[in-house]
């Protein structure tokens, strides 16, 4: 005989499950997920960064194709197969775009890639550079399926790396206002008295201050630079969760597990962090959900500034940056693609945060 969960996590997940909207942003989410991860062995430019420059094919259509030269280099770099997935090859070849080529006995000559048949250039490279192998296992047809940026750098590699550069933003600017806003909420509104004004002071005066500005001041305070971002956003997201925090714990600390707790002699610390906060997470996880698409936004708001990660460094915000201009010149996908992809991850995030929300609801 089967029984049925009846746990309020079990309900919660049952509700949850039947939130169509909730489930597929959180699939999606998982997807953009192992992206992130697996970006450098899923992108067609695994080197660091994607920073492989052409600029003889900046600004090409998606499903542009052309023909690449790659040149070996004399130089052997020696890397792990954990440092090339997690950071990207270490690539010291040179690839050239070309639009003809022939090979003598000795020398292979080519025509570098120009555009309305414009004049190219003729280069000869001798045969034996190329290491005695065939040469047509250097000359491949390479296809750019998103096209190009200005600098000529696949685009598909850069968003598909920039994925972890919002990833990042958003666990660690959440792990950090969890932290700090867990923390001051939970002694706010246990102790309360004057360490409750004192703190509801702090959290006013940081309230009042916009969150961009504050953002952009300790950015400059700290420095340009992918983890001073991380943090400058990650010290402006506390706010919220110490509040909600400190007006779950006030209506907490007068049940009667609490009363029961102080009874048998527990510690303040392990009544608050082991015996309330278990029981009050519930708001605080929509909460996160709303905080981890905000955290996204403003690192695409800085990067967009010009003072978030610092190229070359591959961000959705920067990407804009860059291309925004593009829009009046016949070329808006370049500054549209990453704008979607900003706009896909923070309504998933949210739409998990509404679906939680529901799912959490004690009295639906």
């Amino acid at each position: 005989m089967k029984t049925k969960a009846n746990s309020l996590s079990a309900l919660a997940l049952q509700k949850f499950k039947k939130n169509t909207s909730g489930v597929l942003s959180f699939w999606f989410v998982i997807s953009c997920a192992l992206v992130a991860i697996f970006a450098y062995v899923l992108a067609p430019d695994n080197s660091s960064n994607a920073n492989q420059m052409h600029l003889e094919i900046h600004s090409k259509k998606p499903g542009f194709e052309v023909l690449m030269l790659t040149i070996p280099s004399e130089k052997t770099i020696k890397q792990s197969f954990f440092s090339a997935v997690l950071f990207g090859k270490k690539n010291p070849k040179t690839e050239i775009p070309i639009s003809k080529y022939s090979i003598s006995a000795t020398e292979l000559t080519i025509n570098t890639y120009t555009e309305n048949n414009a004049v190219s250039l003729t280069k000869t490279y001798p045969l034996s550079k190329f290491q005695g192998k065939d040469i047509s296992t250097f000359i491949k047809t390479k296809k750019f399926y998103l096209g190009t940026d200005k600098y000529g750098r696949d685009l598909l590699s850069r968003m598909l790396i920039g994925t972890r550069i919002s990833f990042s933003i958003g666990f660690i600017a959440v792990f950090i206002s969890l932290v700090i806003g867990l923390s001051i909420g939970a002694i706010a509104g246990y102790f309360g008295g004057k360490i409750d004004a004192f703190i509801m002071w702090l959290i006013n005066i940081t309230w009042s201050i916009p969150t961009l500005l504050l953002v952009i001041a300790i950015t400059l305070a700290l420095g340009k630079g992918f983890w001073q971002v991380f943090i400058a956003v990650g010290l402006t997201m506390w706010v919220e969760v110490a509040r909600v925090v400190r007006g779950q714990l006030i209506s907490a600390k007068e049940m009667q597990y609490v009363e029961a707790a102080k009874a048998l002699g527990f510690s303040n610390f392990r009544i608050i962090f082991k015996h309330i906060l278990p029981n009050i997470m519930a708001p605080v996880i929509v909460i996160s959900a709303a905080n981890f698409a905000g955290a996204i936004l403003m690192e695409s708001g800085l990067s967009f500034l010009g003072i978030g990660a610092q190229p070359p460094i591959p961000s959705w915000g920067a990407m804009i940056k860059d291309h925004y201009s593009y829009i009046i010149l016949g070329k808006a996908y370049l500054a549209i693609i990453p704008g979607l992809a900003i706009m896909s991850l923070v309504m998933a995030f949210m739409l998990i945060g509404n679906a939680l929300r529901d799912a959490l609801d004690v009295k639906n």
